[in-house]
């Protein structure tokens, strides 16, 4: 029985395990999640979603080849093997080419799903729900064939299929957030599951993938939870009872929650409570980031350093020049735009460190800071809450510190004990 297995039975025998789930391509969050693995020895689940790594690059420039090869290079450089790490692809499916026509999109996807699992990729999310090249919303069943179809590729495909586990299930935003604030969230229905689960089943019967089909180990369902731009929907596990119970009457399964970026800790807990066994998180990470980078660039304006990074100035002009990731999210005051594009919950800022002059802005603020350390007091005032005669030095392991705020709270709630 693989680790994943195990852990899932666990959870559904009332033991209060789950695995937390990264989701980022930021160098700088990797590292510090790294680190956090090596500290503490624990499975680290890292995903790679469909607009970020794919066939043609993504948003990333990486394809899932590249992206391995990457992640491989850091955990070495970390000295975490990588039996101890976790590599999944998250809503693989026609998303990045839903505006193309359906057969085209689906043998794109058909390369996305086998560029990944040759990879080495072993934690497949399969999402075929959208609509594509114009036609209706799909139904239950057009879903689950498409998603039957992308389980045959991976299985023909990987190296070892019987290493490879799926999710199955898409009700959850889009991949990359809400665009808009939610008005309300619905928990997603124990028939709307139970739907889920025949018309699948039914699916993979149809192609002869009954062996994949013991290696579902979740489904993805709506618990309550999301997050908005300036808004958090709280886990309410009262709410949540009718679909937890059901998940106990499907053989071998529990839930992945999505999008749990900024629930508490306690939250967290009680989704793990509740056979979301999987929780992922990807905004919060980068969130944590730029708190920790701006942090540093308040001790630099403080240090009245020669040729100083200008980050946060750098970061406005180029977000202002180049609004494709953000325009479409925001709307508000020219004011209120300003805060949103810095601060909001969803984090669209996370999106432009690797804008070239940003990313090299950030070199700069982190080579002044190597030159020029600061002395406890400052750290101490733009890092609150870190101990005295225990405060990393290094500008770098200030920012993987902050970061593993989010890191540790994630794995506290999912049961295991740093």
């Amino acid at each position: 029985m693989s680790l994943v297995h195990d852990l899932t039975a666990r959870n559904r025998g009332g033991e209060a395990i789950g695995l937390p789930c990264f989701c980022t391509a930021n160098e700088h969050v990797l590292r510090a999640v790294l680190a956090y693995a090596k500290q503490t020895g624990f499975p680290t689940v890292i995903e790679a979603t469909c607009n970020q790594v794919n066939q043609y690059g993504g948003y990333t420039g990486m394809t899932a080849a590249d992206f391995m090869a990457w992640l491989a290079d850091m955990a070495e450089d970390a000295g975490v093997p990588m039996d101890q790490l976790i590599l999944g692809g998250d809503h693989l499916g026609p998303n990045v080419w839903k505006d193309e026509p359906l057969d085209v999109a689906m043998e794109k996807s058909r390369e996305l799903v086998k560029s990944y699992v040759q990879s080495g990729f072993k934690k497949i999310h399969l999402d075929t729900s959208m609509a594509c090249g114009g036609e209706p919303n799909p139904t239950f069943a057009q879903i689950a064939e498409r998603a039957a179809d992308l389980c045959a590729v991976a299985e023909a495909h990987a190296p070892n299929p019987d290493e490879l586990f799926y999710i199955i299930g898409t009700e959850v935003p889009i991949p990359g957030g809400e665009t808009e604030e939610p008005d309300a969230l619905d928990v997603t229905s124990v028939d709307r599951f139970r739907d889920t689960i025949q018309t699948h089943r039914d699916a993979w019967a149809a192609r002869g993938l009954d062996t994949a089909w013991t290696r579902i180990v979740s489904v993805v369902t709506q618990p309550g939870v999301d997050f908005g731009h300036t808004s958090i929907y709280p886990f309410e596990p009262e709410k949540a009872q009718p679909l937890s119970a059901a998940i106990l009457s499907e053989d071998g399964l529990t839930f992945e929650a999505h999008s749990t970026d900024y629930q508490s800790t306690d939250a967290l807990a009680a989704l793990v409570e509740n056979h979301f066994f999987f929780l992922k998180v990807g905004p919060e990470l980068t969130f944590r980031f730029r708190e920790a980078v701006f942090a540093l660039t308040a001790i630099e304006e403080q240090m009245n350093v020669d040729s100083p990074s200008n980050l946060r100035q750098i970061i406005r002009d180029q977000m202002t020049a180049n609004p494709g990731y953000w325009q479409s999210y925001y709307t508000g005051t020219e004011e209120e735009l300003r805060i949103l594009r810095t601060y909001s919950y969803s984090d669209r800022i996370r999106y432009y460190w690797t804008d070239p002059t940003i990313a090299s802005a950030l070199e700069r603020l982190l080579a002044v800071l190597k030159e020029n350390p600061a002395p406890e007091t400052l750290t101490s005032q733009s890092f609150m809450g870190l101990e005295f005669g225990e405060m990393p030095k290094e500008p770098d392991h200030l920012i993987a510190h902050h970061v593993q705020r989010c890191v540790a709270r994630y794995f506290k709630a999912a049961g295991f004990k740093a």
